[in-house]
């Protein structure tokens, strides 16, 4: 359940960082592309040069240039585990309270992945009650503790607060993917991003979507266990390669819709997300066109709906579930979509909400079913948003 994951390693200063170097190689093996970031004290017991040979990429430190400082928005993106392990009760204290004073700390701050930490420690610094309130404040967040095991300590004392072995770290976040995969072989299809409709060889009609909104369904289902066909118009995108994902780039409304057609009768759910353009220009100019004093008249012809024609072929053991960006009349405009397309579900999104809407990272929507049902969603990060909305229709679903 490890593979094709990112996994942002997070090394603190603990005796039993030395079982960093067994836990990358096991990641590895599992599948897993892994990053590591030590804070300074990390480095006393275990080298930088270890983990980037096992890991394959550059082990990240404390802070000590500018284009280091911004790694941490960049690695924070790209995980999709964040796994501090061993976690010292200093760190521990540092998440709990976001005292963001080094690397490991301003990336964990800025991560949208599931964060796992697995403590080490001596066995009173353990049981002290500040410790346990900062433990108990992380569980709050969402967080997922992999639990101390007992035994001989570094002090010599005995009892709990040894840092769970490799294996056993690996094996829980396997365990947890494993019961968190309600769309497990389930093929989803999804569009995104928005068609360009040539004009002449260097222009073009288009909208300012950014297909942010479908990559993160993509990203989101392939957590959840789907395989995904992800139709994606032009893009600025860094979509990283997962062994789950099809990725078919296309330009226009015609070719989105003819992989669409293509794709649809072997999947079991269709997102579409893409701002597709509703017209095109009837004749393309073989030739840039050149300014002239006139007044210049396009002749534009509709572009092929694929969302009518896929809720017209819809099998019953198919849901389709469709968006509507609307500018006025939002709920009366997204609700005759609904009927008119015979989608099961449909996402309204208003360009009337502020942080709504296309390029941003945020999101605001109304979802609403054939029983014209509607579920509030308030704004929130379109990666957050994307497993709200999936979750709603594993649900539905039964599965």
């Amino acid at each position: 359940m490890l593979e094709g994951r990112n996994v942002l390693l997070g090394i603190t200063g603990s005796i039993a960082a030395y079982k960093a170097a067994l836990l990358t190689r096991l990641l590895i093996k599992r599948g897993a592309s892994v990053k590591v970031i030590m804070t300074k004290a990390a480095s006393d017991f275990i080298s930088p040069l270890t983990l980037s040979t096992l890991s394959q990429n550059k082990v990240y430190t404390d802070i000590s240039s500018e284009d280091e400082w911004s790694n941490h928005v960049e690695l924070g993106l790209w995980a999709d585990i964040m796994l501090i392990a061993p976690a010292t009760a200093h760190t521990l204290s540092k998440m709990a309270a976001g005292a963001a004073d080094n690397m490991l700390i301003a990336t964990y701050l800025s991560a949208k992945s599931k964060v796992f930490f697995a403590p080490a420690m001596d066995l009173d610094m353990w049981k002290h009650p500040a410790n346990q309130r900062n433990i108990q404040r992380l569980l709050e967040y969402g967080h997922h503790m992999i639990d101390v095991g007992e035994g001989f300590l570094a002090s010599g004392l005995e009892g709990k607060g040894r840092m769970a072995e490799p294996e056993e770290i690996v094996q829980t976040l396997e365990s947890y993917f494993q019961q968190n995969t309600p769309l497990k072989e389930q093929k989803i299809l999804i569009t995104a991003g928005p068609t360009n409709e040539p004009i002449d060889p260097v222009r073009f009609i288009g909208n300012h979507s950014s297909g942010k909104m479908g990559y993160a369904l993509a990203k989101a289902a392939l957590e959840m266990g789907a395989e995904v066909r992800l139709i994606i118009g032009p893009h600025y995108l860094n979509i990283n390669p997962h062994p789950n994902l099809s990725v078919y780039p296309v330009q226009t409304a015609q070719q989105m819709f003819d992989q669409a057609v293509n794709l649809f009768s072997t999947s079991d759910i269709a997102i579409m997300a893409a701002a597709v353009a509703d017209y095109r220009p009837k004749t393309i100019a073989s030739q840039k066109l050149k300014k002239k004093d006139e007044n210049l008249q396009i002749e534009l012809e509709r572009t092929p709906d694929i969302a009518f024609h896929l809720g017209q072929v819809k099998r019953n053991d198919q849901m389709l579930v469709g968006f509507a960006l609307e500018t006025s009349n939002e709920l009366e405009n997204a609700t005759k979509k609904l009927h008119k397309k015979n989608f099961d579900w449909i996402v309204l999104n208003s360009m009337n909400d502020k942080g709504a809407g296309f390029k941003g990272d945020t999101n605001k929507v109304t979802l609403i079913d054939k029983r014209e049902n509607r579920i509030e969603f308030p704004l929130q990060s379109k990666d957050e948003l994307a497993f709200e909305l999936l979750n709603q229709i594993s649900e539905d679903l039964k599965l």
